[in-house]
């Protein structure tokens, strides 16, 4: 059995049984006759059936944006905004895969063509748990692939709404599956000759074990892992903008997102004005039920990850951090922590060297922008990186420099299906979205043709 659990109360609201082996077996053998089918569809086909996928997702707002409230706990409106980017996914790919898939001309008797590469494996996380699939759903079935959904525990409820939306936009029976099977399954699902490739968004040391179990059985992967993104401000930026960008940068989703900035990398001069305008801001978040309009700042998604959330900011602040206002879980039902803001943060500290997942940020005050750009690349992930300037020439510096899979200037980071998604370092390899996540999935195929004799 698996049960959800609302965040927010800290109380059951379902349980779901496991799929049984023989299910499993069913499964994968329907997903690999149906791929078989569906990649031998023209194009047309394949995207009309995103566009469906686009229609049954913005019909069924409400009720998954409520779903995935009650089971992970983002505040309503995010949740509405999860579903809104799901569709825009879909409908940029079905406007586009004709372009992004399309064959190569090389030489006068060579061409590059791509094909798919069978059922793929989804490992997906809870704190997107619409969004995470469909980045890569959306362009997997468009090259011609199938999927196999293993979410994470706390979401069932939104893994099986997931495959009853490729159902209602009538997609082939089997092309996609949700599994529910526990986390020990997975290495037997890698290894599994009918699952092609696997791709996951989660956890460093998650990434690691699947890569070594995907690399054992020499089958592809792309994986979308942590990030500690920097948001460094120069002494040049408009701080202002900054600061009221920079809430949204760090709590939004509660702070449990991958590309949330985490650690604020701030010039001495202009530190202390930036301090007080991010503070005064991050005070007047609204923490409580994620399902009313006004909240802001919703639970953590598991008693666990506030427990450990909490541990991290004792031992900043035991190192030296200061807290400038929150730092402590908030008393009642659910598993809420206080919007934090910790100040004087320096390398060493557990709020600048591991990954903070959730309303938690971290001031580093540095002198000049060498330190400022040192300190921002010191760390082991690399996903994205935001840098505020008034100088086109430091922007420019600092975009080359940083070590990052993204890099925005003036602006927070954000996915867009329109631009390749995925970092460097230990937050993984390989890409989503664009003309590149489509083409992760697929065989790169020469094609020569020689003339006949």
């Amino acid at each position: 059995m698996i049960e959800s659990v609302n965040p927010a109360t800290g109380k059951p609201l379902s349980t779901y049984d496991l799929h049984t082996a023989a299910e499993v077996d069913a499964a994968l053998d329907g997903a690999v006759a149906a791929q078989a089918q569906w990649r031998e569809k023209p194009l047309t086909e394949r995207v009309a059936l995103l566009r469906e996928l686009a229609a049954v997702l913005r019909a069924g707002k409400a009720e998954y944006a409520t779903l995935i409230t009650a089971e992970m706990g983002k505040p309503l409106a995010e949740s509405e905004a999860e579903i809104e980017k799901c569709a825009l996914n879909c409908v940029h790919y079905a406007e586009h895969a004709a372009e992004y898939l399309a064959e190569h001309q090389v030489l006068a008797q060579a061409s590059v063509v791509v094909e798919p590469l069978g059922v793929v494996l989804a490992v997906m996380p809870w704190n997107y748990p619409f969004w995470q699939f469909f980045r890569f759903a959306a362009p997997a079935l468009a090259a011609g692939n199938g999927a196999i959904l293993k979410h994470a525990t706390n979401v069932p409820g939104c893994a099986l709404a997931i495959e009853d939306v490729f159902r209602k936009a009538g997609t082939p029976a089997g092309l996609v599956r949700s599994l529910l099977v526990d986390v020990g399954e997975v290495a037997r699902l890698i290894a599994d000759d009918r699952i092609a490739a696997v791709t996951l968004t989660g956890s460093t040391r998650v990434g690691a074990l699947v890569a070594s179990q995907a690399g054992a059985a020499l089958k592809k992967q792309v994986l979308e892992l942590g990030g500690s993104d920097p948001f460094v401000v120069l002494a040049d930026a408009d701080v202002a903008a900054a600061a009221e960008t920079a809430v949204k940068a760090r709590f939004l989703n509660t702070g449990q997102s991958c590309v949330n900035a985490k650690r604020f990398i701030v010039d001495e001069s202009v530190a202390d004005e930036f301090a007080d305008a991010f503070t005064a801001a991050v005070a007047r978040l609204r923490v409580g039920d994620p399902a009313e309009a006004d909240t802001t700042v919703g639970p953590l998604a598991r008693e666990d990850l506030r427990d450990g959330l909490a541990d991290q900011v004792r031992r900043t602040v035991e190192a030296g951090g200061v807290v400038r206002t929150g730092g402590e879980p908030v008393a009642g039902p659910g598993y809420f922590y206080a919007p934090t803001v910790l100040d004087h943060v320096k390398p060493g500290m557990a709020a600048f060297e591991e990954e903070t997942f959730g309303p938690v940020a971290a001031i580093v005050r540095v002198s000049g922008d060498d330190e400022a750009l040192a300190l921002a690349n010191d760390t082991e992930f690399g996903l994205g990186a935001a840098v505020w300037t008034a100088s086109p020439e430091r922007a420019q510096r600092f975009a080359k420099g940083l070590e990052a899979g993204a890099v925005f200037v003036n602006s927070m980071v954000a996915s867009d299906p329109r631009l390749p998604f995925g970092g460097i370092k230990k937050s993984g390899y390989g890409r989503e979205l664009g003309a590149d996540g489509i083409r992760e999935f697929v065989n790169v195929k020469t094609v020569w043709i020689g003339e006949t004799r």
